[in-house]
């Protein structure tokens, strides 16, 4: 089970975007890396394609930022909060804030 999945929001830790918060878009490299809305972006020059019927210009592209640079952003405490693993009553595996000990998945 991953601790951070597509649809969570989290807190950048470290880099050049520290503190900002985003929406995970998608999860690479079997959880490594994570493609994140607003976060790492870079600007890269592209030259127009009539054939493909795109224009050129100056386009902004996410890149992947690794998962131990960013937190779990936990609503109750307003802040980036650590995530475990923990096994119910009823035998299924729910993610939990260590902070608070609250789950994460309230289904």
């Amino acid at each position: 089970m991953q601790k951070i999945r597509k649809g969570d929001e989290i807190v950048v830790t470290a880099g050049k975007d520290k503190g900002k918060r985003g929406v995970v878009l998608q999860v690479l490299e079997e959880g490594r890396r994570l493609l994140v809305e607003g976060i790492n972006a870079a600007r890269k020059h592209v030259k127009p394609n009539p054939q493909a019927n795109e224009k050129g210009g100056v386009v902004l592209k996410l890149l992947p930022i690794q998962r131990s640079n960013v937190m779990l952003y936990d609503a109750a405490s307003g802040k980036g909060s650590r995530v475990g693993i923990r096994r119910l009553e009823d035998g299924r595996l729910a993610r939990f804030f260590k902070s608070t000990g609250e789950l994460v998945d309230a289904s």
